[in-house]
């Protein structure tokens, strides 16, 4: 997975690759050019006192040194370049792969996973990328032209690095192998600890309320203790590698020393061809050990090569047709036979839905907890789809609608209604991104939040905090809503919309609805009877089927579900 990502993602760089492996060559060639000038100084200039041939050679050697530093620096540059950009295009992949999702594939990976995933996972294969087009070209050229170099040194001593370089490769190799496992393992509790973090800063509320701040903190603990513990265990295997290579460096370079002493001694070497190979020897052992950087994240970065993976290989449950429909005619919206079920359930949520809902009239949903009443209003907008039966709307099943047309038919505000970090104007105009100031105050008036806008100091432009924490439970309801009827869609869905307003309020904005939406198909999910009585049909749901159709009073006296729900909540009078 980690190659065809890199192959996949890198492609449309390949001139900074390019540019990455020219300048890099010829920094690692520069490199092996000074040992062998060195070698000439000392031999040719210092033992024969001939100070003309040590100032013309060393002038060489600044100026190829130069080169080397300029070299280095664009080679670095480009291959920083290609790196973001790599990161970059990978999470714009990663994000727009989730925002295909459904409902289903969200839970399934969970939302803690998934920002890891396109943050720390793609940072880990993003380093690589980078330490790659620093170490990769430059590695190899420096290994084989040492060696090389060497033995066109010396080829007596050649056998120290037939010792050293296996020796080194063979501990790094094997401390990698042992580290394998643990950096698996990370990703999965840093996954854990955002996890547990994420629920602690969205249950905030409840965990005070039930005061268990001891045992959250306990909680995230244990999952802190876990990373670290893991993280240790993967720490302490690579504290010993960098002693390992400086303990073969060492070792090999007293070799060198050692047996160049004797080889100087008996007259087939000369002082600067030792210096020379002591040379060659360090610039190869020190490219085995950047290549072995490059190997530390190697391991982290193929696990988090094989998350991204899996994100971007899963296909959407709910999938957009191959020839889509991109005109609706009316705003009808129709369940035939329609039911639902997850996978793995031995039961179905849903189970035969027919009804249809005109332009015009609102349509209530009604039943006690567990009844199926979220789940139907998923299945509207195609958050999911039914595994049987169809919803059509406009008379054109969902599934053969343009995703964006179906979207832009409906307006939905959720059970739990979320505010984006912005402003009320850039959170009213989410829907209608032209909206004017005079539709937007328009929509608050119909949703009954004029009033307390108007009471902020910036009006419009007042600031809304991320999730509107900054405002009320009611407060943050009208918003939900007037950011649904402002985009004026032809069918409005409201899932449980009015439980946080109090009784008049909510008589108040289902009246000026009626007045100032009469065209609209209307969809109301509800807990409160008040708030459906007036409804042109309600639909009662026990245990995912339909057990009521029909007006408030019809269901009264047909329905038995519908009459204990009634009496559960108003008195015989109100009920009349």
């Amino acid at each position: 997975m980690l190659g065809k990502l890199l192959i996949r993602y890198l492609r449309p760089y390949w001139l900074l690759l390019i540019g990455v492996v020219v300048f890099q060559a010829a920094q690692s060639i520069a490199s092996l050019l000074l040992p062998g000038l060195n070698a000439d100084i000392i031999d040719k200039g210092v033992a024969v006192g001939d100070t003309g041939f040590i100032l013309s050679t060393g002038g060489i050697m600044l100026a190829i040194t130069l080169a080397q530093i300029i070299c280095s620096v664009v080679a670095v540059y480009f291959g920083a370049r290609a790196a973001m950009a790599f990161g970059r295009d990978l999470r714009g992949a990663i994000f727009t792969r989730v925002g295909e999702f459904s409902e289903r594939e969200v839970s399934t990976f969970g939302a803690a996973s998934l920002i890891t995933r396109t943050t720390n996972d793609v940072q880990q294969v993003q380093m690589l990328v980078l330490i790659t087009c620093t170490i990769l070209v430059s590695t190899p050229i420096l290994s084989i032209g040492g060696v090389i170099a060497a033995l066109g040194e010396d080829i007596t001593l050649s056998w120290i690095l037939v010792v050293a370089v296996p020796v080194l490769l063979l501990a790094v190799g094997l401390i990698i192998w042992r580290a394998v496992p643990y950096f698996r393992k990370m990703q999965t509790r840093i996954d854990a600890v955002n996890r547990v973090l994420r629920e602690q800063l969205t249950g905030i509320r409840v965990i005070r309320a039930f005061v268990r701040e001891r045992t959250e903190i306990d909680r995230f603990g244990v999952a802190n203790d876990e990373l670290t513990d893991t993280a240790l265990r993967a720490g302490r295997l690579f504290a010993l590698m960098f002693p390992v290579v400086m303990l073969v460096l060492n070792v090999s370079s007293v070799a060198v020393l050692w047996f160049g002493a004797f080889r100087i001694e008996d007259g087939g070497m000369q002082i600067g061809s030792l210096f020379a190979f002591l040379s060659y020897l360090i610039q190869i052992l020190m490219a085995v050990m950047m290549a072995t950087f490059m190997l530390i994240l190697l391991p982290r970065a193929t696990v988090s090569a094989n998350r991204i993976g899996e994100v971007l290989d899963t296909e959407p449950s709910v999938e957009p047709p191959a020839n889509p429909v991109t005109e609706l005619h009316g705003g009808e919206l129709e369940l035939r036979g329609a039911s639902f079920h997850y996978p793995g359930a031995e039961q179905p949520v849903l189970t035969d839905i027919t009804f249809t809902a005109r332009p015009g009239q609102t349509t209530a949903i009604i039943g006690s907890t567990g009844s199926g009443k979220t789940t139907l209003v998923n299945l509207l907008p195609r958050l999911f789809d039914v595994t049987d039966g169809a919803v059509l709307v406009g008379g054109v099943d969902v599934r053969e609608l343009d995703p964006d047309v179906l979207w832009n038919s409906m307006s939905l505000v959720p059970q739990k209604p979320y505010l984006f970090s912005g402003t009320v104007a850039s959170n009213l105009r989410y829907g209608k991104p032209d909206a004017t100031d005079e539709e937007l105050w328009a929509a608050l008036e119909v949703a009954q939040a004029r009033d307390f806008v108007e009471a902020m100091p910036d009006g419009l432009e007042a600031p809304i905090a991320q999730g509107g924490t900054n405002v009320s439970g009611g407060q943050r309801q009208r918003l939900a809503i007037a950011r649904a009827l402002v985009k004026r869609a032809q069918i409005t869905i409201y899932d449980d919309s009015f439980s946080a307003l109090d009784t008049a309020t909510d008589a108040r904005l289902r009246a000026a609805l009626a007045r100032e939406f009469a065209d609209v198909t209307t969809i109301v999910v509800a807990q409160r009877v008040s708030t459906i009585l007036n409804a042109d049909q309600i639909i009662v749901l026990e245990h995912g089927r339909i057990v009521g159709r029909g007006t408030h009073q019809e269901l009264l006296a047909s329905s038995t579900e519908y009459a204990e729900i009634v009496e559960s909540q108003l008195s015989i009078e109100e009920a009349a």
